[in-house]
């Protein structure tokens, strides 16, 4: 732990150490999604982002825990819900998003909390706000009040008065100040679900989940709170404040916002109607081009999400394989030595992954032009980080059976055939085989 890592800081507006709480240690929470839908790819990037974090972390030295929670009781789960019912959507929204993001290939968190089995934790914060001054009840509901707390606007420097929760008229009658937001929301016709409090029957709030399952989970003071750059007002804001009134201090030490995957330069969302799914994407793209596409770009930046980026992904995940095929076990040559400095540095400079690929392939260009065998041990150390280290993994031969599907397939699209070609590929993932078309011809890989 001898190199300085810096990422940027939202609080402060720039670039800050990573200072622990305690030696070696550091606790991420990142926030995870809503589930009342299938998650699409935007909604993937903090999963890649802050699990690849973590993995460089371990790099570095440091024992980790990353929390990602679920938001599994919300508005739109009960608009979604429809005949279904709230509590059963969620579960299969759920289930369907850990599907979907093993599929990345990355690993789980190490604790993915729901905000359903948080519930006696949420409750006893909110008394413990109401306790203190900084909230107050009406009617069934519980408010914050943002004018008892004088850090409020902060983190996303804003003044109060410019504020708008995003809650419409909903319970504007009963705030005492119109930016104040609700933390616990008496049941409504149509709401399936609900809880007893202490005000009644009802249901959190989005932002005083979070403040719970992070405190439990990873206390006050913390070093990495993250999430997309969409949640810095009102979410995380409203979470530092609920976090900040109740115990004093500061819920987290840096606030680390992902920029958004966009289409058509717009934001990826459900709301807009321009979302790819993640599990489409992952049968279309394959998992290494997909990660290749998320690490092509610096997290804070957004991304357009497009057919010329991924297909440029897949080529460089080619172009590693390619290179993979040449290199012999054991150590790398002496001059590697410096590239896998420039990685790791290019990674502890505000997690700058484009600027540590521009290593990678440089070692790449040297190896290629090595005159003699080339050890694969650093690249493989330097994909571990990215998650791409299978991408040097000895390849296993398709059996004829496979080919002949692949072949046929093949034939399929070249004749304009889709529905054959797509119904050829799913025999092929039942046979353990995944098809990826490049520039040389179609390609097999294990699943």
């Amino acid at each position: 732990m001898t190199r300085e890592i810096r990422l940027h800081d939202t609080l402060r507006g720039g670039l800050a150490p990573l200072v622990t709480r305690e030696p070696g240690k550091v606790g991420i929470y990142a926030c995870g999604p809503t589930v009342y839908g299938r998650v699409h790819v935007g909604n993937a990037r903090p999963f890649v982002v802050f699990s690849l974090l973590k993995r460089f972390l371990v790099h570095e030295g440091y024992q980790v825990t990353l929390v990602s929670n679920i938001t599994d009781v919300n508005d739109k789960i009960y608009a979604a819900a429809d005949g279904l019912g709230s509590e059963a959507l969620a579960r299969e929204m759920t289930a369907a998003y850990v599907a979907d993001t093993d599929g990345l290939g990355l690993g789980r968190p190490d604790h993915e909390p729901t905000a359903t089995g948080t519930m006696a934790a949420i409750i006893e914060l909110i008394e413990l706000l109401i306790a203190r001054g900084h909230a107050y009840e009406a009617g069934g509901d519980v408010y914050f009040s943002v004018k008892s707390y004088a850090r409020y606007g902060e983190l996303s420097h804003r003044r109060v008065e410019d504020m708008d929760q995003g809650e419409g008229v909903e319970g504007a009658e009963l705030k005492r100040h119109p930016s104040d937001f609700a933390m616990w929301k008496a049941t409504k016709p149509g709401e399936d679900t609900a809880w007893d409090s202490p005000w009644g029957r009802g249901r959190p709030g989005w932002h005083i989940e979070c403040s719970a399952m992070a405190e439990q989970l990873l206390g006050m003071d913390f070093e990495i709170h993250g999430g997309g750059s969409d949640l810095a007002f009102p979410h995380h804001e409203n979470e530092a404040a609920q976090s900040g009134a109740a115990h004093g201090g500061s819920l987290a030490r840096l606030w680390m916002h992902n920029g958004m995957i966009q289409s058509d330069a717009e934001k990826m969302a459900k709301s807009v109607g321009n979302i790819f799914l993640l599990s489409e994407a992952l049968q279309a793209h394959g998992r290494d081009a997909l990660i290749m596409y998320f690490v092509s770009g610096h997290y804070r930046k957004p991304v357009d999400y497009d057919a010329d980026r991924l297909e440029a992904a897949g080529a460089q995940v080619a172009r590693i394989r390619e290179v993979g095929r040449k290199l012999v076990d054991g150590a790398s040559p002496d001059w590697s030595a410096v590239l896998v400095e420039r990685f790791f540095d290019a990674l502890a400079d505000d997690f700058n992954t484009p600027g540590a690929l521009a290593h990678v392939w440089e070692w790449i260009r040297s190896a290629n032009s090595s005159a003699g065998p080339v050890g694969r041990d650093d690249l493989a150390e330097m994909l571990e980080v990215l998650g791409l280290s299978n991408l040097l993994d000895a390849e296993v031969a398709a059996p004829p059976e496979a080919v002949a599907l692949a072949e046929q397939r093949d034939a399929a699209r070249a004749a304009r055939d889709f529905a054959r070609a797509d119904a050829l590929r799913d025999q092929l993932k039942e046979l353990g085989w995944e098809v990826r078309d490049s520039a040389g011809g179609p390609e097999l890989l294990p699943l």
